[in-house]
């Protein structure tokens, strides 16, 4: 059984969550743990996860392991620099050399978005795709006729990082009024700072929901942002479905049916928006399935 298998590791700042899946995505286990950092740290992390996944399996990890990490990564030497979040500077460290040398298994590294989005690709069967990150930034990948689109330069879909307000205020990328200001979990934060465990955008919603003025107000305002990107993503690549995705989802259908609302209420001033039926493209990533880990264990099919 297990040569039909392949595992996933969705290396984050906070945690590394890796993934047994078979061919059609089915998750078969999964297991977490915080990520250490550094270059080493990362490396015991990922290599600890992946011997709890094959004591799941009964010793028997299979062959081929695939990794989405953030930052600039070479696909073809399995190399990745700048994640800084992980403490990994400009020097490129051997992630996949590294790994398959204590594993022995094949490794394919993969920049962590474009992992997701071909993991939205298998969960949604969708061929012409945008996946919308909702994360602590704002970003989005492309599937476009059954293969992923990363880009010359691995920029594709860093769509937070355009400016939709030159008098904004300065965003982390040096320029001002940055769409991500508007439309993140970061700005959900900013708008709506919570205390205790209940993530910032499902306080947010659920105050909201409950009639608070001033919640309804910030929640509008990141839901036409998030229509503002979709809009983007469209007249940029016109895709037959757009999937939003990211820790942000996870608040679920009235997410959906904010930024909906916010796209037809954008189409209802303009004829040629509302021609292009944006709102009826628009879907949530079904349920809490580890996108990021399934699109890594099968990115060696996204071309």
């Amino acid at each position: 059984m297990t040569s039909t298998l392949r595992v996933g590791l969705d290396i984050g700042a906070t945690k590394i969550l890796g993934a047994v899946i078979d061919a059609d995505g089915t998750v078969i286990t999964q297991t977490r743990q915080d990520t250490l950092p550094g270059p080493d740290g990362v490396l015991d992390t990922a290599t600890t996860v992946l011997d709890l996944l094959a004591t799941a399996l009964d010793g028997a990890l299979p062959t081929r392991v695939g990794i989405g990490i953030p930052g600039i990564v070479d696909r073809h030497r399995g190399t990745v620099a700048h994640a800084v979040n992980l403490g990994l500077g400009g020097e490129w460290f051997p992630l996949a050399d590294r790994l398959a040398d204590r594993t022995g298994a094949a490794v394919i590294v993969e920049n962590d978005l474009n992992a997701a989005t071909w993991g939205a690709h298998v969960l949604s069967g969708a061929d012409d795709l945008a996946y919308l990150a909702l994360g602590t930034g704002l970003a989005a990948g492309f599937v476009l006729s059954g293969t992923l689109r990363r880009g010359i330069h691995g920029a594709a879909g860093e769509i937070g990082h355009v400016p939709v307000d030159p008098a904004g205020p300065l965003c982390s990328c040096g320029q001002r009024g940055c769409l991500e200001l508007r439309a993140s979990g970061s700005a959900l934060s900013a708008a709506w700072p919570t205390q205790g465990d209940v993530p910032p955008a499902e306080a947010l919603f659920a105050a909201a929901a409950a009639g608070n003025p001033e919640a309804v107000a910030a929640r509008d305002r990141f839901a036409a942002g998030v229509a503002d990107a979709i809009r983007m993503l469209s007249l940029a690549v016109d895709p037959a479905a757009i999937i939003i995705g990211g820790g942000v989802a996870h608040v679920g259908e009235p997410l959906l049916d904010a930024v909906t609302a916010a796209l037809r209420s954008q189409a209802a001033a303009s004829p040629f928006l509302a021609a292009l039926g944006l709102a009826d493209r628009v879907s949530l990533l079904p349920g809490r399935l580890p996108v990021g880990a399934i699109g890594a264990a099968l990115i060696e099919n996204a071309g």
